[in-house]
């Protein structure tokens, strides 16, 4: 298994990020990984294949922001989103992330902790996941 930085925007990497923006928002969120020079997109590749992909911002050289996480229905409950993480935790000692509650518990699973940021829209909870090494 591979972790590589996506430099092209391929079919299997507009799929993994409709999951995780909405389809319309797609091609605008991967201009940001090309022209902002603080983020970078990785994909996570198995035998030749993309089945996921993490994005984040950089605040500094020890902090980052998970943009985006994303990996294939089909090979979820794999730990490859913990393996993403992992490669991102051997990088930097403090990670956050923001995320809704179909997603909240991978991050408590992990060891982030979790603050709820309430109804941000409407009928949407939204939670501050941190980590710190």
């Amino acid at each position: 298994m591979n972790i590589v930085q996506a430099n092209t925007i391929s079919p299997a990497i507009r799929k993994l990020l409709s999951f995780a923006t909405s389809d319309k928002k797609v091609q605008q969120e991967y201009e940001k990984y090309i022209l902002l020079s603080n983020r970078t997109l990785y994909s996570f590749e198995s035998e030749g294949e993309i089945i996921g992909c993490i994005g984040i911002e950089q605040f500094n050289l020890s902090k980052c922001e998970i943009k985006h996480i994303a990996v294939f229905t089909d090979q979820r409950g794999k730990g490859i989103g913990n393996k993403m993480i992992n490669y991102i935790a051997s990088k930097y000692s403090s990670i956050v992330a923001e995320t809704d509650c179909e997603a909240v518990d991978f991050y408590r699973r992990y060891g982030f902790f979790i603050t709820s940021l309430g109804e941000k829209y409407p009928g949407v909870e939204r939670f501050l996941c941190q980590y710190n090494k």
